[in-house]
């Protein structure tokens, strides 16, 4: 019996750890004259704005990594919930909304 409550124990620790990160995701959006970038990891969350003008969309290091957007002196990387072939096509989508309007 004391195993079953040491599995259980486990189990509930496992799910505990795997609900923190269940909800984990990244939002990117335009707000008037704004990029907003707001990046959730464990429950914590973090935003990042920029003026769109400003912005410089560019792969962190080769073609397919994550996407790094800076301006002002400020950067965040974005793209860790995208397939990596699908990396590229996120850059070029966020810099043509960031030019249409």
């Amino acid at each position: 019996m004391p195993f079953a409550w040491l599995e259980i124990l486990a189990v509930g620790i496992a799910f505990v750890i795997y609900g923190r990160h269940a909800a984990d995701g990244e939002r990117i959006s335009l707000q008037g004259s704004r990029l907003v970038v707001e990046l959730e990891t464990a429950g914590k969350l973090e935003r990042a704005e920029f003026d769109r003008s400003r912005v410089r969309v560019e792969p962190k290091t080769g073609n397919r990594s994550l996407i790094m957007l800076s301006a002002q002196g400020r950067s965040v990387e974005v793209g860790r919930f995208v397939r990596p072939e699908l990396r590229p096509a996120l850059a070029s989508e966020i810099r043509m909304a960031l030019r249409a309007a």
